[in-house]
């Protein structure tokens, strides 16, 4: 790790490429916790600031940052050092984790995981001048995907149609398209068949795994997404009409409006729809919370 924490040093090292076998072979001997103990754990964490129930809860996801690293590696980085920065992110995860809100860690560790690993990403390649807006660092980061759906597969320019349609799809001009495709390009990706240990004898492809869940986890995982979305609806009732429209809106569509574009719909300053949003974000979150504290009940119960 290149940063401090204090989490206490159970990691295993992960000094380099080299050294990636021995630490994903390591990371796989740390027992997955269930609902219950990182309930507790958590609790000991944030009440108590147990460094020893943080270590379990980082130390019990590391084989998640791992497998979202691994989908960060065509950018011609060392995966060593993205599963680094992830882990970084999971400790910034795990500090700020609320378990009383109802949900796992993991679905919230995902966030500071993917985003701790896109800002190293973007650092490393540099890019001050065409990666400082939201909508750029989407474009960096969805350019391979959408070319693979068009099915634009070569190193050379796009064709001007494809150039088109992504910059329409993701809200850029179509020289950022253009420019960041050959940035990109220049980067080229890691070979498959690159070893990943000193003797040679291990190679990427040997890690690619089905990501496909197990039938017990699809079924756990739909479960308690259903929970969250029936904890989410009824939350929403806290809501007058306003704050409900706004707060969708603002935070629950896939394609956000601006605080001008909401304004006009209500008649307000952008300044009041924004006031508006904070406070129903805040009413639905102390909902949240009084319906996982509800439901724990009735679960011990």
């Amino acid at each position: 790790m290149t940063r401090s924490s204090n989490v206490p040093a159970t990691i295993p090292a992960l000094g380099g490429d080299a050294s990636l076998n021995r630490y994903l072979s390591e990371i796989r001997k740390f027992p997955l916790l269930t609902p219950e103990q990182e309930y507790m754990l958590a609790k000991r964490y944030q009440e108590h600031q147990d460094p020893e129930a943080a270590a379990q809860l980082v130390t019990s996801h590391l084989r998640l940052v791992a497998k979202i690293a691994m989908g960060y590696r065509g950018y011609g980085l060392p995966v060593a050092e993205l599963i680094s920065e992830g882990n970084i992110g999971l400790m910034q995860g795990v500090k700020k984790f609320e378990p009383d809100r109802g949900f796992r860690l993991a679905t919230y560790a995902m966030w500071w995981i993917r985003a701790s690993i896109q800002e190293f990403i973007l650092r490393s390649w540099s890019l001050v001048k065409i990666g400082t807006t939201a909508a750029q660092k989407k474009l960096f980061f969805n350019l391979r995907r959408m070319k693979n759906q068009i099915e634009a597969f070569d190193d050379g320019d796009l064709h001007p149609d494809d150039v088109a349609k992504i910059a329409t799809d993701l809200g850029v001009s179509e020289d950022e398209v253009v420019s960041m495709n050959r940035r990109m390009a220049m980067g080229g990706d890691t070979s498959l068949n690159v070893s990943v240990n000193e003797d040679g004898e291990g190679q990427w492809q040997d890690w690619l795994v089905d990501d496909r869940p197990l039938q017990d986890e699809t079924i756990a995982s739909a479960q308690e997404r259903d929970v969250r979305h029936d904890m989410l609806l009824d939350a929403m009732d806290d809501l007058n009409e306003r704050e409900k429209h706004i707060l969708q809106e603002r935070r629950l569509a896939e394609e956000p409006k601006t605080l001008e574009e909401l304004s006009q719909v209500y008649g307000v300053s952008r300044e009041r729809v924004r006031q508006i949003e904070v406070r129903a974000f805040e009413k639905l979150q102390r909902a949240m919370m009084r319906l996982a504290g509800e439901k724990r009940l009735a679960t011990v119960g």
